[in-house]
């Protein structure tokens, strides 16, 4: 998952960052509104971990702006304000779930696992294409039954491509999504093509159709036409 984590206090938003970063998630981090609204303005996310209490303005206020833009990343408030008029104004707005300080990190994970799994693959643990099958959970990979192994990084693409399937997905969403601020180290899309080629070979060797497609000039689309 690539997630952005809006919270002011240094100490939290580290340990949340380095909690998620250890499964392999992509995690970038701001502590105010408006460098909140700046990453959402040029970066696409899974899941938003929103800290209404921000000190350059209402966080609520970022609901609101994924509203008016029509994003679709999944929300999940963390906040130190337990009141009931707060948790209804947040879920009313747009919010996923609601989360109150201080809270346990597994449960945090937990409640970003579910509400990512129920927004993006209508709650079903396991994503199948065709001779595909994904354990979104146990985050492992089967063709015709038989286990694939693919990094980490193969796997987020895979799980990516399938997700959306049939559309059309530049290079440089591609690599927004799963390296974040990472790609802007780069020259060139050398990396993507890499592990690419990587996951294409992988799946074919087990008995695979060949389902990605480049698209001259543009990306990639994963499909079976």
């Amino acid at each position: 998952m690539k997630l952005l984590i809006i919270e002011d206090e240094q100490a939290l938003r580290d340990n949340i960052t380095h909690y998620f970063n250890e499964d392999g998630n992509i995690c970038e981090s701001c502590s105010s509104l408006l460098g909140a609204i700046n990453k959402l303005s040029n970066y696409d996310y899974d899941c938003v971990l929103l800290d209404i209490g921000l000190p350059d303005g209402d966080g609520f206020a970022i609901l609101e702006y994924l509203k008016a833009q029509m994003k679709n990343e999944a929300v999940l408030i963390i906040s130190a304000r337990n009141s009931l008029d707060d948790k209804l104004k947040g879920l009313n707005i747009g919010a996923d779930d609601y989360l109150t300080k201080p809270f346990h990190l597994a449960e945090l994970k937990a409640r970003v696992v579910a509400i990512y799994r129920r927004k993006a693959f209508n709650s079903n643990s396991k994503l199948v294409f065709n001779e595909i099958a994904i354990d979104l959970l146990g985050r492992s990979v089967d063709v015709n039954n038989l286990p694939v192994t693919l990094t980490r990084k193969e796997y987020d693409m895979l799980l990516y491509f399938i997700a959306n399937k049939g559309k059309v997905i530049s290079k440089n969403a591609l690599a927004e999504h799963l390296w974040g601020d990472e790609m802007d180290m780069h020259d060139n899309f050398d990396f993507i093509y890499t592990h690419i080629k990587n996951l294409r070979k992988k799946l074919l060797e087990a008995t695979a159709n060949d389902y990605l497609r480049s698209i001259y000039g543009i990306g990639y689309k994963f499909s079976p036409q």
